[in-house]
């Protein structure tokens, strides 16, 4: 029976909120107030039949390719969906990370794939190590699944590592589907798409996380032009078009998008340098280090971390994401980049709780 649903989305709509909520995925909601825009200039309806003109062109522009490579897509959930859906059918095989952020199995798995798995191995520090890919992959493997920032450890794959990858992928006649929706969280040196590293790669991604852009769903998929066509038309099934008044607000975001993305990095740093005082004083868990990225996924080193959790949100009224949703039950994810003041009374109740 084809799988219908998808676990961890029910959780977060329906258990994840608390009053210390550290079961966040992205940064806080960028108030609408202060994105500079004439709101006299939104409209209902517009000229978007395979894309909204200047949103395609900033999509294109942001990330150096053309517009005929640009699809636009309801977030990044729905870019992935679409993506997986243009490029297999039922039975083929699909090679996913492990752990995994559960929506893109979820996505696999409805599309009727043969999910196959290759490890991102704690051990070594969450690492895409391409010798994995090399054991794992078939003749039969059309699509890898990579996430750069890894979700849930936010760790940063190097474009020498994915190169390797696409090597992979090419020799056996598959393509690399790289999430990106985190890495515009890498603030420094930030790294270009890997859409440019080569024909078999396809990337999606979103002003979500980063940006905290969530509720316009403004996402997309970089795909070669040939490609991007056949899923343009495969969203005729699926959104047929988008609501134009978030593409204008989408096309003002990407004008201010450095500003919007600094005043987000203020909050992740503050609170990224609250957790790593956190961890210091507590050896009751452990934390692959990154440098950058909204996210961490923690380890209890002793004790089970669904009834931690549990009694994290009952008597403390804190929450996390439990690791049984990246099949790593051990451990849970924690969120950065909301509110610093709540952060670090959440951190308090984690400790409190241990």
């Amino acid at each position: 029976m084809r799988h219908k649903h998808s676990e961890y989305m029910h959780w977060a709509k329906t258990e994840s909120r608390a009053r210390f909520n550290l079961a966040t995925s992205g940064v806080g909601a960028f108030p609408l107030r202060d994105l500079p825009f004439d709101f006299t200039k939104l409209e209902i309806h517009g000229d978007n039949s395979y894309g909204y003109g200047p949103l395609l062109c900033a999509i294109a522009q942001k990330h150096g390719v053309d517009p005929d490579c640009v699809v636009e897509a309801g977030g990044t959930s729905m870019a992935n969906h679409l993506a997986m859906a243009a490029l297999i059918e039922p039975g083929d095989e699909v090679l996913i990370e492990h752990p995994a952020y559960g929506p893109l199995l979820d996505a696999a798995l409805y599309l009727e794939a043969d999910v196959k798995r290759f490890a991102r191995r704690e051990a070594s520090g969450f690492a895409v190590d391409p010798n994995e890919i090399r054991r794992a992959i078939t003749p039969r493997t059309r699509l890898i699944v990579i996430t750069n920032l890894h979700n849930p450890s936010s760790v940063l794959t190097p474009d020498s590592v994915l190169r390797e990858v696409g090597d992979i992928a090419r020799s056996a006649g598959a393509n690399v589907l790289v999430d990106e929706v985190y890495l515009d969280a890498v603030y420094e040196g930030t790294p270009r798409t890997s859409f440019h590293l080569g024909p078999e790669f396809l990337v999606t991604s979103s002003l979500t996380k980063v940006y905290g852009l969530s509720g316009l769903r403004c996402g997309w998929i970089l795909a070669r032009p040939e490609l991007a066509w056949r899923m343009c038309r495969l969203n005729d099934v699926y959104a047929a078009t988008p609501a134009h008044p978030s593409e204008i607000l989408s096309v003002a975001a990407f004008e201010n998008l450095a500003a919007i993305r600094d005043r987000a990095r203020r909050i992740v740093e503050a609170d990224r340098a609250l957790l790593g005082d956190f961890l210091e004083r507590h050896t009751e868990v452990s934390v692959t280090p990154t440098d950058w990225g909204t996210t961490a996924f923690v380890r209890l080193e002793s004790g089970d971390a669904g009834e931690f959790l549990a009694r994290l949100r009952a008597e403390y009224e804190t929450s996390a994401v439990p690791g049984r949703f990246f099949e790593m039950p051990g451990h849970f994810r924690i969120g950065m980049g909301v509110n610093t003041e709540m952060f670090a009374e959440g951190l308090r109740k984690i400790g409190e709780a241990l």
